[in-house]
């Protein structure tokens, strides 16, 4: 017999009340008296558990199977029973018990609330726990979302290199691809590693970015998108970095800063509609156990029109509240977290794009305004996280971005292909960075980006 997964009993159980049914999974739970043994089980379909109930005399089995523990691989078959009085919709009845998998007496998951912490010691167990569940559901469900609506729009799905030669942030901050031996590297006159030794005859590294390949893209096929892992070698402990983390990137052409940010909202509110629609339980499970506001700050991003505020006037505004920042806001610096979260929370009460940085804290490939002192950048400020979203309209004039692109250290010679897109049929440009880890955080209230990613690359840690 076919085994049923439990997500199809939890859409019309009716349907499966008639008949024998077989369900295989884990066991999440069990307790039992002397004639009857109560199972919380799982099978990975559904978040909510399937309840069997095992009963001497009905149940082959029965004084071996109620002494099996939780993370027991079994098979049942049963009856599904209708129980819409009871806490649970409906359980199955075992006529027939079957083990599939042995679970000794150390599996640390029991029943009881574990530490993320803990959990983070014992990565290739956690998927099973409710937290981690509902992150993964919903970012599986978040990935989705995305896929269709830039599909739905138009865009063209692009993939872009891993490995790359050009450094989109000029941060500096890459991992280092090589072949050459640590122990006997060659080295040049100079005394610096000689990568024309190297498998690609250059310095290469692991992208933090796929954004220039993906304005080349764009320069062919008008709006494309990239969605793929990026990283960082940054030596950051915050809850919100890690090394190797997913983007979305989407380029369009024939678009300025405006069209940008208009993308940018209807993408994020698509996504929350999507996901909210999808992941009810996961959703429901982290506004009770995770973050009590969730459900109000999500419908709030469904319903508001997202406010916009120059960075010049964003720091006029939040001048009054000096005295409750560890950073004081004054023109030129970057907007901290607890900027971003006042401006959202207490000066706008919604999301709002902060638009026209200073062009000295932003990277080099962004337009340059007439004013000479800042670019179109723009970023997406949420309740709650702060920056989600990062984009500008991107420089089109190649002189203009020859000319910032040495004066922040760069080499025009390495980036002459990037510089070929404004001489060869250029036009104004646009685009944005969705870190997708930040975005599920959102969308969980889960605080740490650890528990959001199943197997998490941070500095000092790339365990399993």
């Amino acid at each position: 017999m076919q085994r049923t997964e439990i997500a199809r009993i939890f859409e019309n159980p009716v349907a499966w009340a008639e008949g024998e049914i077989v369900v295989c999974g884990w066991v999440r739970t069990l307790r039992d008296s002397k004639a009857l043994a109560f199972m919380q089980m799982s099978d990975g379909s559904s978040f909510a558990p399937l309840q069997v109930v095992l009963e001497d005399g009905k149940t082959d089995d029965f004084k071996t199977a109620r002494k099996w523990g939780a993370g027991t691989a079994v098979c049942v078959t049963g009856t599904l029973a209708l129980t819409p009085e009871a806490n649970q919709p409906f359980e199955l009845h075992a006529a027939r018990i079957a083990l599939e998998g042995a679970c000794d007496s150390g599996y640390p998951l029991q029943k009881k609330r574990h530490s993320v912490e803990f959990l983070r010691t014992i990565g290739h167990l956690r998927p099973r726990t409710n937290l981690v569940g509902a992150a993964l559901r919903v970012r599986s469900a978040a990935a989705f979302a995305l896929h269709s609506f830039f599909g739905e729009q138009g865009f063209l799905y692009a993939h872009t290199p891993i490995i790359t030669t050009a450094d989109a942030e000029g941060a500096g901050e890459m991992f280092l691809v090589t072949t050459l031996p640590m122990d006997e590297t060659p080295r040049t006159q100079e005394g610096a590693p000689d990568y024309a030794q190297d498998f690609f005859g250059k310095p290469a590294h692991l992208t933090v970015s796929g954004q220039l390949q993906g304005e080349a893209m764009a320069m062919a096929f008008g709006k494309i998108y990239t969605f793929g892992p990026t990283f960082r070698a940054e030596d950051s402990h915050t809850q919100r970095h890690a090394a190797e983390f997913w983007m979305v990137e989407p380029e369009i052409a024939f678009a300025d800063l405006a069209d940008d940010m208009a993308l940018a909202e209807a993408m994020l509110k698509s996504v929350v509609a999507q996901v909210t629609q999808q992941c009810p339980a996961e959703l429901a499970f982290c506004a009770q156990y995770v973050d009590p506001g969730l459900t109000e700050r999500l419908q709030g991003v469904l319903r508001a029109d997202f406010a916009r505020v120059s960075y010049t006037r964003a720091i006029e505004l939040l001048q009054p509240f000096s005295n409750d920042f560890d950073y004081k806001p004054v023109w030129g610096c970057d907007l901290q977290t607890e900027h971003e979260r006042c401006l959202t929370e207490k000066i706008f009460a919604r999301p709002v794009f902060v638009t026209d940085y200073p062009k000295d804290i932003k990277a080099f490939y962004m337009r340059q305004n007439d004013d000479g002192k800042t670019v179109a950048a723009m970023d997406l400020l949420v309740p709650g996280v702060g920056e989600i979203i990062g984009g500008s309209q991107r420089e089109e004039r190649a002189d203009r971005l020859e000319t910032r692109l040495a004066q922040m250290g760069g080499d025009p010679a390495a980036y002459q292909w990037y510089l070929d897109l404004r001489r060869f049929g250029g036009c104004k440009h646009c685009g944005f960075g969705l870190g997708f880890e930040r975005l599920v955080m959102y969308l969980t209230g889960i605080p740490n980006i650890r528990d959001v990613i199943a197997f998490p690359r941070t500095a000092g840690n790339a365990a399993f």
